[in-house]
């Protein structure tokens, strides 16, 4: 058998960096007309960690990344984000840290009129000042992550939907993010597609241990993420021994009436007593 994910060679950045949450929620709340999306919630995503979000549609997944990116400002509470209070900031500031994370959205958002190359290279090309050599390079690096390399010249609508999502994880990780945020990253997707996807998310938070939230609406994408682990020497994701867990930290977040009802690993979301809980998961 492959060697367990403490073989994994991708040391932290700092000790001290690795101390400090990358996401901070502090007591957010917001509402949309006269219904509350979040009431009061409170959670920290750990420099390193992945964390995935789960509850029923309009529980407030996927605001949870917009009030990460500043794109909607909370009715009450704080959101720290690599340590600035996103709560407090212009938008100039937050175009600056928005330039620290990848986003992978709902449906891939790819341009239709731009090529995989334009695609992943876009925000290279509108944000960074880089030579057209070293964004070439950069590409192809990303798109071979994903294992898509030979489609840079193709565009959207040649590819099936498993390789755009494939693309549109290329693009996130293009800018080398100090976080992702995936929304939904296997929402559409056959179970073959979605296992393909998850192995590459579970590759780049195993590979690169970029720090990330991921909305979605499968829990067993979620429960294999935790459970599994990618192994650089077959370039395989594998499963992890009974009862080990990953080196890197995989957390459960799930939403229920704007409020928080767990924060925590997959073995203690699978002996949880709650009967909420119990049955969501079953």
């Amino acid at each position: 058998m492959a060697a367990p994910p403490n073989a994994i060679e991708s040391p932290l950045k700092s000790t001290e960096s690795s101390a400090s949450p990358v996401i901070v929620f502090d007591n957010v709340s917001i509402a949309f007309e006269d219904k509350t999306i979040l009431d009061g919630i409170s959670f920290q995503l750990a420099r390193g960690e992945t964390k995935a979000i789960f509850g029923i549609a309009g529980s407030g997944k996927s605001t949870i990344l917009k009030l990460t990116l500043g794109l909607l400002k909370p009715d009450a509470g704080h959101i720290h984000v690599l340590g600035e209070d996103v709560t407090q900031m212009s938008e100039e500031s937050l175009f600056e840290l928005r330039r620290k994370i990848g986003m992978v959205f709902q449906e891939s958002a790819l341009f239709d009129s731009l090529t995989v190359r334009e695609n992943v290279a876009f925000r290279l090309m509108e944000e960074h000042d880089l030579s057209e050599d070293e964004i070439e390079r950069r590409v192809r690096e990303s798109l071979s992550f994903v294992e898509l390399e030979h489609t840079v010249d193709m565009f959207p609508s040649e590819l099936s939907g498993g390789m755009r999502r494939r693309v549109a994880i290329a693009r996130a990780i293009v800018t080398q993010p100090e976080i992702l945020l995936y929304d939904s990253p296997t929402g559409g997707l056959d179970p073959v597609t979605s296992t393909t996807i998850v192995e590459l998310i579970v590759k780049q938070r195993d590979v690169s241990r970029t720090s990330s939230l991921l909305v979605t609406h499968r829990l067993q994408d979620a429960f294999v993420m935790a459970t599994h682990y990618f192994d650089r020497k077959s370039n395989k994701m594998l499963p992890l021994p009974p009862g080990a867990r990953g080196e890197v930290p995989m957390g459960f977040l799930i939403l229920r009436d704007g409020k928080i009802i767990f924060d925590g690993g997959v073995h203690e979301l699978s002996v949880s007593k709650d009967e909420y809980i119990r049955e969501f998961i079953s």
